[in-house]
């Protein structure tokens, strides 16, 4: 239980960070972790979707939760530009 939490609060601020630099966002540790966990869980929905397996270990949870982090910043990004505009 606690392994499988301290696994997912490092894949979280790894995947964040990642995210953070591609979308060159600027956030903190805490909504790295955020971020990082929320991208796993949309990550691993897209990745799903397509018809992978989730059994890739560590590298693979960092690259799928990345790309779920991404998404999620650039969904947010353009929630807020719309927002702006109006």
């Amino acid at each position: 239980m606690i392994g499988g939490l301290i696994f997912w609060i490092i894949v979280g601020a790894v995947a964040g960070f990642l995210a953070e630099k591609i979308m060159k966002a600027d956030m903190g540790i805490g909504m790295n972790i955020v971020i990082g966990i929320v991208g796993a869980l949309i990550g691993g929905f897209l990745v799903g979707l397509v018809g992978f397996d989730d059994d890739g270990g560590l590298i693979w949870s960092i690259l799928v939760a990345t790309l779920g982090a991404v998404v999620l910043l650039w969904a947010v990004n353009k929630f807020k530009e719309r927002s702006a505009v109006r």
